[in-house]
Order: structure tokens, then sequence, then C-alpha cells
């Protein structure tokens, strides 16, 4: 498998940097002839190999050099690995650069660690890879549900560094089986989860199988709502490395203090070539029928997934992020970290003097009113949901601006208990949901539209009032 490597020096054919005068000694399988042989020895079948394939068994039995080769090598002491210990570390990088973090994730796994490349603004890590002057290794998961744009970016990030991405697919069995048995758009209605862990998280579960360690783009601006406690390194919670077992994988996510707005800078200073699907309103790109631009004051997630209402947007590649009240959101639509009697865990939100917190019953009694008194505006909400909470401070000021003018604004807590008869009665697809009351009308109007600035919600009352 073709390898992504990124050196000052030139590679040959046999992997091994030359220079005209002397044959360097390279990192990992390598020998040197001494001048006074004494000793000899065969290579160990247990040596490993520099560079392996990122979908390698995690164990082998081939010899790493021909068996010809019975070579002169001096004693050396044995040497005895020292355990590290990564929660230490991660504080001691925690305020280091993404170039610094970078530098010491290749320093520390050489060829057993790679980067996960979504075709996003994560390209910024194939830069800092590229500027540490180190050999590195990337690779990317083709779902077979990619824009266009973004196969054609890969295409381009290949050439602009001169590497090979490591591409991994999905069974093609179980795409066939799932394609069969539930059609190709499956996920509009039960879920994303299924579909995203044949097509993404098991290709990736392979992948990671012939590593030590791997790099994330992941950053804690990302989603609140999973990724606001990400560390720069961390024992990988979820997935296993080429020794197996629990803490056999290396997790490195250099980004992780980054904030988007610095990461594009960064790109455009260092002239990156970037995803064209950026300029067109995208933000977190994943697979084309899940993936859609946002709108200004909409958080990058709300592009993915948007006809869920789950606070755990992952697609599972990242699932060791959710807490265990969370996790269990993953097999589709969830409800938040509930209690048994269905509440969130989480504090209320939308709260002001000028919005009337409905109850069941007062919600019910303006769906029957005929003829009100005035009309009303309410957001049907659940707190723990990040798209809610980030309008609040818009839908707030707007009932701040409303009041005294003959509109009511008012919110509704649809989660629950309450979701099965916001779906029914009120008209609920996904969190928030805003509906108009008129004055003369029992019917509630939808609001229409994703933008959700103080602005656009005003002209939506003035047009309906």
């Amino acid at each position: 498998m073709a390898l992504s490597v990124s050196s000052s020096s030139s590679i040959s054919a046999s992997g091994f940097s030359r220079s005209s005068q002397e044959l360097k000694v390279p990192h990992f399988g390598s020998f040197k002839l001494l001048e006074r042989p004494t000793t000899f020895v065969n290579v160990s079948s247990q040596r490993r190999c520099a560079v392996k394939p990122l979908n390698a068994e995690p164990k082998r039995n081939g010899s790493v050099i021909p068996l010809a080769a019975t070579i002169a090598a001096p004693e050396i002491a044995e040497k005895v690995e020292v355990e590290e210990d990564y929660e230490t570390l991660a504080k001691e990088l925690a305020n280091g650069s993404p170039l610094e973090i970078m530098d010491k994730a290749l320093e520390k796994f050489g060829d057993d660690i790679a980067i996960a490349f979504s075709g996003a603004e994560d390209v910024a890590l194939i830069e800092y890879a590229k500027l540490t002057g180190r050999r590195f290794r990337v690779f990317s998961l083709d779902t077979g549900r990619l824009n266009p744009e973004t196969y054609h970016f890969f295409d381009q990030v290949e050439k602009h560094y001169g590497i090979r991405i490591e591409y991994m697919f999905p069974d093609a069995v179980e795409v066939q089986a799932l394609v069969r048995n539930k059609g190709l758009f499956s996920f509009y209605e039960d879920g994303h989860q299924e579909c995203c862990r044949v097509r993404k998280v098991r290709p990736l579960r392979r992948a990671l199988k012939g590593l030590r360690a791997w790099i994330t783009g992941q950053r804690k601006d990302q989603s609140p709502g999973t990724r606001s406690e990400i560390p720069v390194v961390q024992v990988d919670p979820v997935f296993e490395g080429l020794d197996g077992g629990a803490g056999s994988l290396i997790k490195w996510n250099p980004m992780a203090n980054v904030e988007g707005q610095d990461v594009w800078k960064f790109l455009r200073t260092m002239d990156v070539p970037v995803n064209s699907l950026h300029s067109k309103g995208y933000i977190s790109i994943g697979c084309e029928p899940c993936t859609r631009p946002v709108l200004p004051g909409q958080h990058e997630r709300e592009g993915r997934w948007w006809w869920e209402d789950a606070t755990a947007k992952e697609c599972g590649l990242h699932k060791g992020n959710l807490k265990q009240g969370d996790a269990a959101q993953l097999n589709g639509n969830g409800n938040g970290a509930v209690h048994a009697n269905g509440a969130a865990t989480v504090a209320d939100i939308f709260n002001s003097e000028n919005l009337v917190n409905l109850s069941r019953p007062g919600i019910e009694n303006l769906i029957k009113l005929e003829n009100r008194k005035e009309p009303w505006l309410v957001v049907l909400y659940a707190p723990w949901c990040q798209f809610c909470q980030g309008m609040e401070a818009s839908y707030v000021e707007l009932a701040d601006k409303l009041s005294g003018s003959g509109v009511k604004v008012g919110k509704f807590r649809a989660d629950g208990d309450q979701k099965e008869f916001s779906k029914q009665e009120l008209q609920l697809g996904s969190f928030p949901t805003i509906l108009f009351f008129p004055e003369h009308s029992s019917r509630p109007i939808k609001y229409p539209s994703e933008k959700r600035d103080v602005d656009s919600l005003m002209t939506f009352v003035n047009a309906l009032r």
C-alpha cells in the first residue's frame, strides 16, 4: 500500500535516504556492518517492518529482512520500554502549539502513526506534519458517498504534498446487504448510525489495527456537546491498535485547543489547498446525503444529520467523546441524557421575564383557542440541544423587543414525555421548532427557515401578525 511521506531528504525505492558518500542508517529494521565482525546472529521474526499497511494484521510471522541477511551486530543492551503516562503528557502539552504536538507525535511513533484525513479543514494536519520535516502517513475513509468536490480535493492534496493517501473502503458485502434490505436512504428514517457503522466505523477499525497511534483534526469548538473536553493526546477509549487490547492505541488531537477561525487563518497564510465546498457554505463536511451548507448564525454541526435532534452529533468515529448518557443516542434520534421520567439533566434555557413558560395544559389551551386576544410566538425546545442553546440569545432579545407590542412570546419544552405529543399536535420535526399562533386562527404556522437571528424572526412575526 502506498504511503504518504514527507521529509527534507529524498526517498529511494528501498525506502532509505542515500547521499553520494555514505549509506545512512534508517530508523527501523536496519543494520550496519562493523569493521571487525565478532558475533553472527539471525534477525528475529519479532523485528518490525519500518512501514506497514494500515490494514495489517496485529500478529506477523514473516521475517522482516531476508534470511540470507546473516549480519554482524554489536552487543547492545536490551532496550526497556517505559510505559508513558499520557494523562500527564496531555497536561504538559495542553498549551503547546499544533506544530509542537504534531512533532512530538511523529517523533514518538514514526511509521506506526498516521493522520486521519476527512477531506475538510483538517488538511491543516498534513501541513503541520510537513512542517516538522519528519516522515508521515495519511489515511482516509472513502465511504462511497462523498461529494465529487471531496474526491477532487483528495487528488489535489496528493499532488500538492507529493503523497499517496491510504484509502480505506467499506466491506462490499455489508454495504450490499444494507442497501438491499433498507434502501439507499434508510438513515433519513431510522438514524444515521447503522450506515455510518458499515461505511465508516468498521473500515476505521481495520485501519487502526495496523497502527499504534493516530492523529485527528478534532477541535473543542466543533461540537460543544461532545468535543468540549478532548485532550491533545489520550489513550483511545474505543479502538484497539496493532498490539490489541485496551490501551493499545494512542489518539492525538493537535488542534484540540485551536478555534476554527484560527485554523482558517493558518490555511490562508500557508496557501494550503482547501475543499471547494467550503466556499459554498459547507463547514463540517461528510457524506453527500448527510451534509449541507449552514446559514449565518448556525453552528457548523447543524450541517450534519440535520433531520435528527440528537445532542450527540457523532458518527461513531469519536464515540469516546460521548458521556454515558449521550452514548445511548447513537442508535439514531435521542432525547439527551435523561432520568427515568424522561427529563434531561441539564439546566433550562430561554429564561426571561418577557418569556412565558408554557405547561402541557397551557399549550393545549393555546391550540384549542380559535379567537385569541393576541398572537403568540412559541419555541419548542430541548435544553440539551446545542442548536437550541445557539439561538437562546437571539430569541430572548426578540422577546424583549416584542414586549408590550401585543405579541406574546413563549416556550414549551418538547422533549422527554412531551415529544410524541409535540410531533402529533405541534408539527415538531427537530429542535428547535418555532410556531406562530395567529390571533384569529386555531392552526399554528411553522417558521420555515433556519435563520434564527433576531431580524429574520421579527420579519416572520411582522408578516403574520
